[in-house]
């Protein structure tokens, strides 16, 4: 008599099965865009349905003809934009009044769900950075001449610019460092320094330039925005870096920028001497839920990918959808994608309502970034060699990605900021509040 096998594998009748219906799994009956609709208003997401026709129409076909950046990528770009003009999606990232057709962040975010899962979408919408974060802040703080001058023709499509703050001297995380100097001489500001990673710099119009023109003030008071044309004598824009292997064209690339004895008028001054510190600030925060904004389109498209492709490739006798590792990447990426979501919804109604939101946009920038490199890389690993060539988006935005937890601030600042804050409340007697 053969004894009974024993152990995990052995095969039962189903008779013997015990049931815990707490545990069965059942179909889920609710629509799938439950959540968008419960997150936006019915009219984002109309707005959002005709950003999604845009893009399955003229972006995602020309991709790979935009990815050369040659001339002929250049003049597609050009006529894409006019076309997104025409049709009444351009600039959603500024109000009416500011030449935009935008209505808010929360309005913002709903439409990047769509426009974030090309990296030329937002180019070919007008609200790409670091111009959009530029125009931002020209619309609150620049002068009438400086916004006929500099935002009219930098929201309309006509002009590009470039911020330049970060140093290669010093470390980028600790603006209180910073090194060019502007000097008043008469009714001129003169700059001198060397800033790099001024990103879109090369063919650009302008700058924003963040210099130390009051050293002896307090540390935040030392700073001053100047804007400075691209054209003005003294000042050098250097070819492209190449970042990862990419040097990248125009507003696709990071550029090094030397000032010597770049001569300014004092009325370029971008806000109030002695509030670059403050400015940077206003531009900053709003330019960091701007890019996880944009990485919501990123995850959900290598999401796209990675279960779409799980389900079809096959491997050790089925497909990849059914390996228990395969699925649990696809849950945790679902979970991790849907919390950032609500988060970011979380910042940006807040600062709709007039709230700065800082512990919750450095919490969401830190915390976005992490998530977004986690679901490409677990795509690219379920693609395997396939995800590491051309033939999907996947590498170039693992690459795209990577950027992600240094620029606007890294990881470790962001985390230490939503930390002491934290602790601060705690030290003055008062739980943290999460609501």
């Amino acid at each position: 008599m053969e004894p009974e096998p024993v152990g995990l594998l052995r095969k039962r009748d189903a008779a013997d099965w015990v049931v815990v219906p707490e545990l069965q799994s059942e179909a889920h009956m609710n629509d799938p865009t439950g959540v968008s609709t419960a997150l936006f208003p019915p009219a984002y997401l109309e707005r959002r349905s005709h950003y999604r026709e845009f893009m399955e129409k003229h972006v995602f076909p020309n991709e790979r003809l935009l990815d050369r950046e040659d001339d002929e990528a250049q003049e597609l770009i050009a006529t894409l934009q006019e076309t997104a003009r025409t049709t009444g999606l351009w600039a959603p990232h500024m109000p009416p009044e500011a030449g935009g057709t935008g209505d808010g962040f929360l309005y913002y975010a709903c439409l990047n769900e769509e426009i974030g899962r090309s990296r030329w979408a937002q180019l070919v919408f007008g609200c790409q950075a670091p111009d959009a974060g530029n125009a931002e802040i020209l619309h609150h703080f620049g002068t009438p001449e400086q916004k006929e001058r500099f935002l009219e023709p930098l929201v309309s499509g006509r002009a590009r610019s470039f911020f330049s703050m970060t140093e290669p001297d010093v470390a980028g995380s600790d603006p209180t460092l910073l090194r060019t100097r502007a000097v008043l001489d008469g009714e001129d500001w003169v700059i001198d320094g060397h800033k790099w990673f001024s990103s879109g710099a090369d063919q650009s119009d302008f700058g924003i330039v963040f210099a130390i023109t009051n050293p002896d003030a307090s540390t935040y008071a030392k700073g001053t925005m100047i804007l400075v044309p691209t054209d003005t004598p003294g000042l050098v824009v250097a070819p492209p870096t190449s970042v990862m292997g990419h040097s990248g064209r125009a507003w696709n690339t990071h550029c090094e920028v030397r000032y010597s004895g770049v001569r300014v008028p004092v009325a370029n001054t971008l806000g109030a001497r002695g509030e670059a510190f403050r400015l940077a600030q206003k531009r900053l925060g709003p330019g960091r839920i701007h890019h996880v904004m944009r990485w919501l389109g990123q995850m959900q498209r290598a999401f796209d990918l990675m279960c779409s492709y799980a389900l079809e490739r096959e491997a050790f006798g089925g497909p990849l959808a059914d390996k228990q590792t395969v699925q649990n990447w696809i849950a945790d990426s679902a979970a991790g994608i849907q919390a950032c979501r609500l988060l970011t919804m979380d910042a940006a109604r807040k600062i709709d309502d007039g709230s700065e939101a800082r512990v919750e946009v450095s919490l969401l920038k830190f915390y976005a970034a992490g998530v977004l490199n986690e679901v490409i890389d677990r795509a690219i690993q379920v693609h395997g060699a396939r995800g590491l060539t051309d033939a999907t988006p996947l590498a170039e935005m693992a690459m795209q990605a990577r950027a992600g937890r240094i620029y606007d601030g890294p990881d470790e600042v962001h985390r230490m900021v939503v930390a002491r804050r934290i602790l601060k409340s705690y030290a003055a007697g008062d739980p943290w509040q999460f609501g």
